[in-house]
């Protein structure tokens, strides 16, 4: 017993973004609710935290490394991509408990010339 209004517009957000079925659609929501249900609780969580920088900025690289290196324990992988001459995209893969993972993003984010920065929340996959 929905809204006819608003099951009229979910149809056709869920027909621009290619889903096959209604269900397909209602069940992806559900994953979305339950693992941002899993970052809040502070469970063990996954993620990736992309970064874009420009490496010539003085210590920056050191800096980066530093951190990561203070949450060595929660670091799966970290892969370093040249965009071009100046600036480089970083790809951090992160498992462990939320808390830990946000304070990680955090403070690579907030390192000065980090000019972008974002954090793919995800789950490992158990509470699914």
């Amino acid at each position: 017993s929905l809204d006819e209004g608003l099951l009229e517009r979910f149809d056709r957000q869920i027909e621009r973004e290619g889903y096959p079925t209604r269900s397909k659609a209602i069940a992806d929501l559900m994953g979305t609710a339950l693992v941002q249900r899993e970052w809040k609780a502070g469970g063990e969580v996954a993620a990736g935290i992309v970064m874009v920088y420009d490496h010539h900025k003085r210590d920056l690289v050191n800096k980066l490394t530093s951190i990561q290196h203070d949450y060595h324990h929660l670091i799966i992988s970290s892969q370093h991509i040249h965009l071009d001459h100046d600036h480089c995209l970083e790809m951090v893969v992160v498992r462990g408990d939320s808390r830990q993972v946000e304070t990680l993003a955090r403070r690579l984010k907030s390192t000065k010339g980090v000019k972008h920065s974002a954090i793919a929340a995800a789950t490992t996959g158990g509470a699914l």
